[in-house]
C-alpha cells in the first residue's frame, strides 16, 4: 500500500495528524528531499528505509514503491504542500494502477496557504474579492493558452503565483499586461512558515526588483490582490445579527 502524504508548507508541526501518523507506521518513505523539511522524517519509526526523490527518476521511485508492496511493506510518498498542488502524483497513480497496487491520499497546507497565514491574509474578503487563483508562469512545464498570467489577470481575482521565484520580473510585466494595475498591492513570500521565511509586501510593479533585491529565486510564492493590506471591506453576512441561518434565527433589533 502507498500512501501520498502532503508534508505542509515547511514547519514540521504544520502536517496534518492523519500525516504524521501515516509517517510513524510506514516501513518506506520516499520524500522530496530538495522541498520537504527532514524533520518529518524524525516521526518515522526505527528501520525504516528511507530514500531521496530528488535524486531519483520517475522509473527509480517506482521500482521503490513495487518492491516494498511485494514484500508486504507500507510506503509513505512524501509530497511538498499538498500532493495536489504541482505535486506529479497522477504519473504515480496511473503507474500504481497499472501494477495493481493500491494508494491513498493524504492532503496538506499548500504553499499559499502557509503564506497567507504568515501574513494573517484573508484570499476572500467580501466586495473585495471571492476567487483566490491558482497558478504559475510557464518554464519547462507548459501552460494552456487560457491560462496563461495575461489571461488570468483579467480577473483582479486574489491569485497565488507558484514556482516562479526566479522569473518575479516577468511575472510582474505578464501581470500588468493582464490588467492588473503596477500598484496593485502584491507579496513575495520566501519558504512560508519555515525558520528562514522572508515576507516582503510589494506591488506588482515591484515583483522583480523585490526579488533581485532580496535575492530569492526559488521556493517562493508571489501573492497578488487588492485583499493585501486592505482596510476597507464588507462584512460577511454569516455573522451578521440580520442573517437567519439554519442553526439561528436573525435578529431585527439591529444588534452587531
Amino acid at each position: 500500500m502507498v500512501y501520498f502524504v502532503g508534508a505542509g508548507t515547511g514547519a514540521a508541526d504544520l502536517i496534518t495528524v492523519r500525516g504524521m501518523r501515516l509517517l510513524e507506521r510506514a516501513d518506506v518513505i520516499v520524500y522530496a528531499g530538495s522541498l520537504v523539511n527532514p524533520e518529518l522524517l524524525s516521526y518515522g519509526k526505527a528501520g525504516c528505509e528511507v530514500y531521496d526523490s530528488s535524486r531519483l527518476t520517475l522509473g527509480e521511485v517506482m521500482e521503490i514503491m513495487r518492491k516494498a508492496d511485494s514484500e508486504g511493506k507500507m510506503t509513505v510518498r512524501l509530497h511538498t504542500g499538498d500532493p495536489s498542488v504541482y505535486g506529479a502524483v497522477r504519473e504515480q497513480m496511473d503507474l500504481l494502477d497499472g501494477e495493481g497496487i493500491g494508494y491513498e491520499t493524504c492532503p496538506g497546507v499548500s504553499a499559499c496557504f502557509g503564506a497567507a497565514a504568515a501574513m494573517n491574509l484573508e484570499f476572500t474578503l467580501p466586495g473585495i474579492s471571492q476567487s483566490l487563483i491558482i497558478t504559475r508562469l510557464e518554464g519547462r512545464t507548459k501552460v494552456p493558452d487560457g491560462e496563461r498570467l495575461e489571461s488570468l489577470a483579467s480577473h483582479g481575482a486574489s491569485m497565488a503565483v507558484y514556482l516562479s521565484g526566479g522569473m518575479m520580473e516577468e511575472v510582474g510585466r505578464r501581470l500588468m499586461a493582464g490588467g492588473y494595475g503596477a500598484n496593485t498591492p502584491a507579496a513575495l513570500v520566501y519558504k512560508a512558515t519555515w525558520p528562514e521565511e522572508e515576507i516582503h509586501v510589494c506591488t506588482v510593479g515591484t515583483l522583480g526588483d523585490v526579488a533581485k533585491e532580496h535575492g530569492i529565486t526559488k521556493t517562493a510564492v508571489a501573492l497578488v490582490g487588492d485583499v493585501i493590506g486592505c482596510k476597507e471591506y464588507e462584512r460577511s453576512r454569516l455573522y451578521a445579527a440580520d442573517f437567519s441561518t439554519g442553526f439561528r434565527r436573525g435578529r431585527l433589533d439591529g444588534g452587531v
